[in-house]
């Protein structure tokens, strides 16, 4: 059978962003008001449609800096999932392609494009409020995707500045994953981990007691053995 383009009805194709960083010690994600129809003023995920000389994590960043104003080339992105239910847009067949994006404390961000605001919101607000299209989903998928990434990868020095301490890591995943864990397992885990910090052979006041040793993000990107939530 031959094919013929002009039998299938035509369909957009869009990304959609998940954000996110930690900020006072508590996961947050990027977030903007819808300044047009559909969804007028609704809350949503930075995202938009894909143009046609552009691939998609283009896009993906393109999107992200027109509607809120952040750019960081340092920052992590990787393709989270694909959302194409028939009636997820009222305006015509449309296909969104997710990314996740992660960064040490993002600067706060600037409304721009079709977005009226933009905001970083705490995880926990931005899960229990309406937010528009099938973004509540993959917000929820993204954040999971993280909380998982972080038990079997070293990706939770992407939420770090360059150097940092022990106690800097564990605060990242004690936010991203929401529980409080052992200051002196988690010490012995990350340090006993092969190539996942590097000592710089520096040293900082990081709360009471003796300075603690400043590290660098190893060239380990898998864990092993993996972080586990338990405390």
């Amino acid at each position: 059978m031959d094919y013929r383009a002009e039998e299938f009805p035509p369909f957009a194709v869009t990304v959609d962003v998940v954000a996110l960083t930690v900020r006072q010690d508590e996961l947050h994600v990027l977030t903007v008001r819808r300044g047009e129809e559909p969804n007028l003023g609704a809350l949503a995920l930075p995202g938009g449609f894909v143009r046609p000389d552009e691939d998609l994590p283009q896009a993906a960043a393109r999107e992200l800096a027109e509607e809120t104003g952040v750019l960081d080339a340092s920052a992590y992105l990787e393709q989270l999932g694909t959302y194409g239910a028939p009636d997820r847009d009222p305006r015509m067949r449309v296909v969104s392609v997710a990314y996740l994006a992660l960064a040490a404390d993002l600067p706060d961000p600037r409304a721009g494009g079709d977005a009226s605001d933009s905001a970083w919101l705490p995880v926990a607000t931005a899960t229990a409020a309406p937010l528009a299209f099938d973004h509540a989903a993959i917000l929820r998928d993204g954040v999971e995707r993280a909380r998982a990434k972080l038990e079997y990868s070293s990706l939770a020095t992407s939420f770090c500045p360059p150097e940092f301490t022990v106690s800097q890591l564990r605060r990242v995943y004690e936010a991203v994953w929401g529980v409080a864990l052992d200051p002196r397992n988690f010490h012995r885990k990350v340090t006993g981990t092969p190539g996942l910090l590097v000592p710089t052979g520096r040293s900082v006041v990081d709360g009471p007691g003796r300075p603690a040793v400043l590290y660098r993000a190893g060239s380990a990107t898998a864990l092993h053995p993996p972080l586990t939530r338990e405390p």
